[in-house]
């Protein structure tokens, strides 16, 4: 064996203080860069990984090359020397030097200290090189980074540089490298996995660590522990997070604790009083600027949905505009659809994107199409909510009952002494003959002959049957505590459900009614006696779809114990069925939805039904809350539905022995009872 030896110059510290190594010209030319080439011998055929290569120049640049590569003498066909040298061991090394060349880091000329071995065979050499070693266990590796920066006072920055990695990966090996001692004892012993040992390392708090560690036992999964070293915290995806913004939280001086070991950079906020604050006073804010800008009698705000069906309800109506202003508003209207058409796929000219933005700019000059009059705005309000999307929800031309419109007064004549009312049916005045000498047996008698000729006369007219009922519904739908403006016996009960499952008016299905409602609101007058005219004049089409919008508002299948309805909820499940109702397009089982609200025998069967029966065994033994969160993953994208929401035949189900306890399998059937 021989060595070629090059005379070093002594390491020293560059003015950033980094080490600089200098190397003199060596004895033998023969140990230079580009001389290097690699073995076709080498033991190792698995390339090197970039990350590898890129520590080894950065440690070679920073400290040389600490072990000298051990090298053959490369012959041609004839055993005569080429010059160069084939590396048997050291072929990172010679890469991270080839990688630094690249660079200009180094010249390619950079004289290198090697090993010439001519005495073992070469292939036995790398193969024994690469066995006989054993890599650092990586908790002598966090020590190592932490003790880097306690003894020498390196950044991660400054550490990155000197091993090749990027300082967020350093920062992850010093938070690890400073876990709590019973922490690290049980990952070198095996105990304890290296997920679950980061999500201990969340915090860096090592009595937290300590407190966590005894309750949940080291067999806990990573994310049952993450979730317990930060049950008092509020995550980054909270909706009143996503609200306030962790800026504005953070500028209050409000902690976070970051997750170095998520690939989002999640994290939770410390101080939730100082977050309900400022959600407090962002959503006061906004309902303060819609009272002042769009001129509402009142403006309240609040987390939560409240339940607005206390309130009355106005809408928007069309805005007056002059002809003018309609015939300019329909021209700019047709000359934007005009070169919008004309210019096809081949994409807007920047004159015609131009253009595009000043009649843009015309048209919301105009103001919107529909609106609330001064007087609607003067006695309703508006109320702004946090909605489940983080986003502020507005609730406009909202009516407390004391500002309601009080329904016009009673006319009462006299009758033999006698008041007679003349308001009924709402207010209107009957007719001539109430006021005459007619006692009010006939004219119950008179009027109960015109009530039948009225209901032959309807039945024999589609539309104005068709008519009376969607007058009716739309009545109580869009103006209840108005009164009785019609004559049809016709009840409907417009439920609440905010209150029965919080976010349900969020939800998609709950967005798609509530915009239904609000584009038939704008349709319709504000004044119920009106509203009359505008249903009978309607195409049929419009007065079926608002009889739909009305129908579906008045539904009502819940399942409550205190309310049993066995028929309704019977016909709910038909009427399920006949519309081929989805509910994967609305709800999906979570933790907070369904797991943790039911029986484990119920999560399990929930993922045996979802994935299968091995996977359901495998999170048999987990606790409660941690089993909750598996079934969420497992069954995420399956479009699992519990029983009670999914679309069955409308077969009538086998009547239980038991009608006054609900089966644990049946509770929640609409159709069970």
């Amino acid at each position: 064996m021989m060595i070629i030896r090059v005379r070093l110059v002594q390491v020293g510290r560059s003015p950033s203080g980094r080490s600089a190594l200098a190397l003199a010209t060596p004895v033998s030319p023969t140990g230079r860069v580009s001389r290097l080439r690699a073995s076709p011998k080498n033991a190792r055929k698995t390339p090197h990984s970039p990350a590898t290569i890129e520590a080894f120049a950065a440690s070679i640049k920073v400290k040389g090359v600490l072990q000298p590569p051990v090298v053959e003498v490369e012959r041609d066909g004839e055993g005569v020397p080429t010059g160069n040298y084939l590396v048997t061991i050291g072929e990172g090394r010679r890469q991270g030097l080839r990688l630094l060349a690249k660079r200009k880091a180094i010249e390619r000329t950079h004289p290198v200290r090697v090993i010439v071995d001519a005495e073992n065979d070469a292939h036995e050499i790398s193969l024994d090189e690469n066995m006989t070693r054993e890599a650092m266990h990586p908790a002598d590796q966090f020590e190592a980074f932490q003790r880097l920066t306690v003894e020498k006072g390196y950044g991660p920055e400054e550490i990155g540089a000197r091993f090749g990695v990027s300082a967020h990966v350093v920062r992850q090996r010093l938070r690890l490298g400073s876990a709590a001692p019973e922490l690290m004892a049980a990952y070198r012993a095996g105990t304890l996995a290296l997920d679950q040992l980061t999500a201990f390392c969340v915090s860096d708090d090592q009595d937290r660590q300590r407190q966590v560690l005894e309750q949940v036992g080291p067999h806990t999964p990573a994310y049952a522990i993450r979730r317990a070293m930060t049950e008092a915290e509020v995550s980054v995806g909270d909706r009143r997070v996503r609200f306030v913004g962790v800026e504005a939280y953070e500028a209050e001086g409000g902690g976070i604790l970051r997750d170095l070991f998520t690939e989002d950079g999640g994290g939770w906020l410390e101080d939730v009083v100082l977050l309900d604050r400022l959600v407090g006073e962002k959503l006061a804010g906004l309902a303060d600027e819609a009272r002042e800008r769009e001129g509402w009698k009142w403006a309240e705000s609040a987390l939560d949905y409240p339940d607005v069906s206390v309130f009355g309800r106005v809408y928007p109506v069309a805005v007056e505009r002059s002809e003018a202003d309609a015939a300019e508003i329909t021209a700019l209207s047709e000359e934007y659809d005009r070169i919008v058409s004309e210019a096809g796929g081949e994409g807007l000219s920047p004159e015609a994107d131009a253009r595009l933005e000043e009649i843009d700019k015309a048209l919301q000059a105009f103001g919107p199409d529909f609106d609330y009059t001064a007087d609607t705005k003067a006695r309703a309000g508006v109320m702004v909510m946090l909605g489940h999307d983080g986003l502020a929800r507005f609730e406009r031309g909202l009516v407390r009952a004391e500002d309601a419109v009080a329904p016009p007064p009673e006319e009462k004549t006299e009758d033999d002494g006698g008041d007679v009312d003349a308001g009924r049916g709402g207010g209107a005045p009957e007719p001539e003959e109430v006021g005459s000498a007619l006692s009010d047996r006939l004219v119950i008698d008179l009027t109960a002959h015109k009530t039948m000729g009225l209901r032959d006369a309807v039945q024999a007219d589609v539309g104005a049957a068709l008519a009376t009922v969607v007058h009716a519904l739309a009545l109580q739908v869009f103006y209840p505590g108005y009164g009785l403006w019609t004559p049809l016996q016709l009840r409907l009960t417009a439920t609440g459900l905010e209150r029965l499952a919080p976010g349900v008016e969020d939800g998609p299905a709950g967005r798609r009614v509530r915009d239904r409602c609000e584009a038939w609101g704008a349709r319709l007058p504000e004044r119920a006696e009106d509203l009359w005219g505008v249903v009978f004049g309607l195409a049929p089409s419009d007065q079926l779809d608002l009889m739909a919008c009305c129908a579906g508002v008045g539904l009502y299948a819940v399942r409550d114990p205190h309310d049993r309805r066995p028929g309704a909820l019977a016909q709910a499940e038909t009427l399920v069925t006949t519309v081929g109702l989805d509910m994967t397009a609305t709800w999906s089982a979570t933790a907070a939805s369904y797991f943790m609200r039911v029986p484990k025998t119920r999560v399990l069967e929930a993922v045996t039904e979802a994935v299968n029966a091995e996977e359901a065994g495998r999170i048999a033994g987990f606790k409660k809350s941690d089993m909750a969160e598996a079934a969420e993953r497992l069954v995420e994208g399956k479009g699992w539905l519990p029983p009670v929401l999914r679309t069955v035949s409308d077969a009538a189900e086998p009547e239980r022995q038991d009608a006054g306890e609900p089966r644990d399998d049946d509770a929640y059937s609409f159709a069970a009872e």
